[in-house]
């Protein structure tokens, strides 16, 4: 699987992959990106969409949000409303979402 990680001080692994899915390893994370890769912005859309109940999915982009891989953008003051979308560092994560998406359609069926 390419580079072999070292143990940590406390003896558990150092790895990328750990450190990937602190972030996005988690039904609803990964389904908003989805959706955000297919031009879905507006909270009500992701919603439908994924089928996350509204508290998940708010905690979700606030996660996401908040480890940088998607940004709010206002689209509506009154009533007040965002739209959401992936930064660069959630744009990087595209190539990934489709090699799992292959694999989940030829092995996970």
């Amino acid at each position: 699987m390419g580079t072999k990680s070292k143990p940590s001080q406390d003896g558990t692994r150092v790895c990328g992959i750990a450190d990937a899915l602190s972030i996005v390893g988690d039904r609803w994370a990964l389904l908003v990106l989805r959706e955000l890769g297919f031009g879905v912005h507006r909270f009500n859309d992701i919603q439908a969409n994924t089928g996350a109940p509204r508290i998940s999915l708010t905690t979700r982009l606030r996660d996401l949000e908040d480890a940088g891989l998607i940004t709010r953008r206002r689209y509506s003051d009154h009533p007040p409303r965002d739209e959401y979308l992936l930064t660069e560092a959630g744009e990087a994560i595209g190539p990934v979402l489709r090699e799992l998406r292959i694999w989940g359609e030829t092995y996970a069926r």
